[in-house]
């Protein structure tokens, strides 16, 4: 009788410079629209190593969902795909690897009853650093892995090139979401979601006007000049003076040279995520 005893599969490794940012980061669009509790560092990584993923066979990610996953990054390859010094590398890759040790995901989705039930679970199960070799190896769980492997409907997908070049998380979560709903070209959220997904401060839940200067603006200021997107959005009133939801209307710049996505399938409007207005 065969013994059922998995074993994690070879790494799979982040490609190097060009190869690397040519690729496609790809994940559920309930993930992409959840709170992701990552910094800009911890998403760099994360994103460099799922381009990894763009040329692995799916047969061989399916094995991996079932058996375990590894993720291997090197510090040249980070430095490389995100144009920082070496040493600077280094240093993200071993402090974004021990955070990210700690991190979660969360999101609300409906039970059968109809009651909205948070979930939570973490990126990763384990964090190998090296650093005479100079690179992280990641055990992810088997609770994101749906998320990110073998993906064939409802997911989002980008070219890592068109977020490398990010210097704010807050930028690189909202490119991130409106990609997701790329189909419609329209993003329409409640504020208290907005807050949930950016992971807004509490100074930016408390004061609109904040809000809006420390990471609105400048998220589609940076989307709008580093990933071609044009993008539009307004605050919407309620019948009052508060801000009760957002709308984003976006689409390609014509003048740019962004490939948005070829391969990027309907947004899943039933997934448990909260993304039209109150």
């Amino acid at each position: 009788m065969a013994q059922h005893n998995p074993q994690l599969l070879d790494p799979i490794t982040a490609l190097a410079t060009e190869d690397a940012r040519d690729r496609y980061v790809s994940m559920s669009n309930r993930l992409a629209r959840s709170a992701q509790g990552l910094n800009l560092s911890e998403k760099r990584l994360v994103a460099l190593g799922l381009a990894g993923t763009d040329s692995v066979p799916l047969k061989s990610l399916v094995l991996a969902a079932n058996a375990g996953w590894k993720m291997k990054v090197t510090a040249m390859a980070y430095a490389e795909a995100f144009g920082i010094h070496p040493t600077t590398a280094y240093e993200q890759l071993k402090s974004s690897s021990e955070k990210l040790f700690e991190r979660y995901v969360r999101y609300e989705i409906k039970d059968r009853r109809g009651l909205v039930v948070e979930k939570k679970f973490r990126w990763v199960s384990g964090v190998t650093y090296a650093p005479g070799d100079g690179y992280v190896e990641l055990n992810f769980t088997p609770e994101i892995a749906p998320h990110l492997l073998g993906l064939r409907k409802q997911f989002t997908s980008y070219k890592l090139r068109h977020a490398a070049a990010f210097d704010s998380i807050y930028a690189w979560r909202l490119f991130e979401t409106l990609k997701s709903w790329q189909s419609t070209g329209l993003y329409t959220t409640s504020i208290e979601n907005f807050w949930e997904v950016m992971e807004a401060p509490p100074s930016c839940r408390k004061d609109f006007k904040a809000l809006r200067i420390r990471i609105i603006e400048p998220a589609v200021a940076a989307i709008t000049t580093k990933a071609s997107m044009l993008v539009e959005w307004k605050p919407i009133r309620a019948g009052s003076r508060r801000v009760t939801s957002l709308e984003f209307r976006f689409a390609p710049n014509p003048q740019g040279q962004l490939d948005m996505g070829e391969g990027d399938l309907e947004p899943d409007e039933s997934d448990g995520i909260e993304a039209t207005s109150d």
